[in-house]
């Protein structure tokens, strides 16, 4: 298809802009090809893992965005996946009798949304929603309990990582409660 374009493009067109737009093509279509194990490297939650655990964890990766108002986790569906934060804004909201759901936290870019995945009995623990369009590296859950299963190191230090997230969100919901309570 390239050399296609060119070929018609040469013909109106002078080589500098013909070349320049050949390689910027190329370069798209490169990036097309890409895969998320750069972004995955790169991720803090990641940083320093074992080569062979990052390789199992890539394997269970995909892709996923979400459009503003959608739904990520639903509080106490089943927890298939959890969700390196790539860009947008996370809602993690708490449902109370019928009324509106509270919002305890909101989360974006560099954060990881979702640990139930690991959890018994394996449910979503709060509702979550993307606040405005949110993209998403998605593991999959029951791929990854597989992968710790077959490895217990990897699963230990998936454990170690995810009690982190743990502790600063059960601290930033400690937060959000005492600011709830300060101004009733």
């Amino acid at each position: 298809i390239i050399d296609f374009f060119l070929r018609i493009m040469a013909s109106f067109l002078p080589k500098k802009i013909v070349e320049r737009t050949l390689y910027f093509m190329k370069r798209r279509e490169g990036n097309a090809m890409e895969t998320i194990e750069p972004i995955i490297r790169q991720h803090i939650f990641f940083k320093d893992i074992k080569e062979e655990y990052l390789s199992l964890i890539i394997s269970c990766a995909k892709n996923v965005i979400f459009r503003p108002g959608e739904i990520i986790l639903e509080e106490g569906k089943p927890s298939e996946y959890f969700y390196l934060i790539r860009g947008g804004v996370v809602a993690v909201e708490i449902a109370v009798d019928d009324n509106k759901p509270i919002v305890v936290q909101t989360i974006s870019g560099g954060d990881i949304l979702g640990w139930s995945w690991l959890i018994p009995p394996y449910h979503n623990r709060s509702n979550c929603r993307a606040v405005d369009l949110t993209r998403t590296i998605a593991f999959d859950g029951k791929c990854l309990r597989n992968k710790c299963e077959e490895n217990h190191d990897l699963g230990y230090d998936l454990l170690k990582r995810l009690a982190g997230v743990l502790a600063q969100r059960l601290e930033a919901a400690r937060f959000q409660l005492i600011n709830l309570y300060e101004t009733k």
